[in-house]
């Protein structure tokens, strides 16, 4: 759980790799690339944009490493479980901008001191939007219009997400860029996953071309969730490098209806 003073900010990297996955690194993958030049040219234009796609394909993963090397003083995060009402999106916003003292008991001057905040030069990330209803995205509208604001809006969600935008013609009309983050292609992943972690390193190649076409099929958060079970795998069995007996073993443990 975020403590007080995190609230709002940016996850460290260590904090965002699956289960905090002892030696796994950021790899450029073709999607954070594109996602950081997007990000790159939201923040210079002070836009919105959309970046989206189905669970485990790293949407959130590289908006957040994007930002972290692009504006990691300015980036504020909020994220609702659920559909949240335009009164839960004000708390939110107030304390994900580290607003001082109590919120305002009455709209109108919650309005303006989250107006007075958003002079600042901010960077918005709006997680899981699919959740956003239409009053939400309008109140996130009009700060953004405001000429005093100096606002960036990078919206991300799931299931849902493109369709929720797209069915709000004021705010589609708006959304500066769209990307859809996908899964990785089979020449992708065998060029990152060797640098994603030691122990797929010096593993051959035939065992991650193996590994993606039964059961991790091009989804980062299955690959860790693997290398995960594999780490505890190989240092329980003494092993020293995958084999594919381990490897099956591993993949064994994820949902056959997922990886069908």
């Amino acid at each position: 759980m975020a403590t007080a003073e995190r609230r709002g900010r940016l996850p460290r990297e260590r904090e965002e790799h699956f289960m905090r996955l002892p030696g796994a690194q950021v790899v450029s993958t073709r999607a954070l690339l594109t996602a950081r030049e997007n990000i790159r040219a939201a923040i210079e234009a002070k836009a919105m944009i959309c970046i989206y796609g189905q669970a485990g394909n790293g949407k959130s993963f590289a908006v957040n490493a994007s930002l972290r090397e692009l504006a990691p003083k300015l980036t504020r995060r909020i994220q609702f479980p659920a559909r949240p009402s335009t009164r839960d999106l004000r708390h939110e916003l107030f304390h994900a901008l580290g607003l001082q003292g109590r919120p305002p008991s009455h709209a109108i001057e919650f309005d303006r001191m989250l107006r007075g905040a958003l002079e600042e030069p901010h960077v918005l990330v709006c997680d899981e939007a699919q959740w956003l209803s239409k009053m939400c995205f309008e109140y996130l509208r009009y700060p953004w219009d405001d000429a005093d604001s100096d606002l960036t809006i990078v919206f991300t969600g799931g299931n849902g997400c493109f369709e929720m935008l797209q069915s709000e013609p004021m705010l589609e009309s708006r959304v500066y860029a769209w990307q859809e983050i996908d899964r990785m292609s089979l020449d992708e992943v065998l060029a990152v996953v060797p640098a994603f972690h030691p122990i797929w390193a010096d593993a051959d190649p035939e065992l991650i071309d193996l590994c993606d076409q039964e059961a991790a099929r091009g989804n980062f958060r299955a690959w860790a969730k693997i290398t995960h079970h594999l780490t505890v795998g190989m240092k329980e069995s003494g092993r020293g490098r995958v084999d594919e007996d381990l490897l099956r073993w591993a993949y064994s443990k994820l949902s056959h209806r997922a990886a069908a």
